[in-house]
């Protein structure tokens, strides 16, 4: 359940619900302090934000926010990230528990690192990622 079509981060994030917002706020400033060069834009009706590519994006739903870096990015991740639900390309971070601010840095540092690195795409295939 995202939240209404929105043409900028800061409405997307005043309309959110009201439990999402500082949520939505707080990995705002996460990632803006990660990838300061990077565009704010909307993608797929969520924030994004981007450089030569989409370098991640994150949106509120019902119960959780989504933060989306890309499989890959996930995978050296994958014991810390135990307590929560993991799909191919999010995390979910549920409204009733503190966002996980260092383990935030870590995965977004990492998918700023790999995409300058290794001109990382987008969701994409790599040996091991299905």
């Amino acid at each position: 359940m995202s939240t209404p079509k929105t043409s900028t981060v800061e409405e997307y994030i005043q309309r959110a619900p009201i439990v999402a917002q500082p949520h939505l706020a707080t990995i705002r400033a996460i990632l803006r302090n990660v990838a300061p060069e990077a565009q704010e834009v909307i993608k797929w009706g969520m924030p994004a934000l981007q450089s030569k590519r989409i370098i991640f994006s994150y949106g509120a739903f019902k119960n959780h926010i989504n933060f989306m870096p890309t499989g890959p990015s996930l995978l050296p991740f994958k014991e810390a990230l135990s307590s929560f639900t993991v799909g191919k390309d999010t995390i979910q971070f549920p409204y009733n528990q503190e966002l996980p601010y260092d383990l935030i840095c870590r995965i977004a540092e990492h998918r700023v690192k790999d995409l300058e690195e290794n001109d990382a795409k987008w969701m994409y295939k790599k040996a091991g990622v299905k």
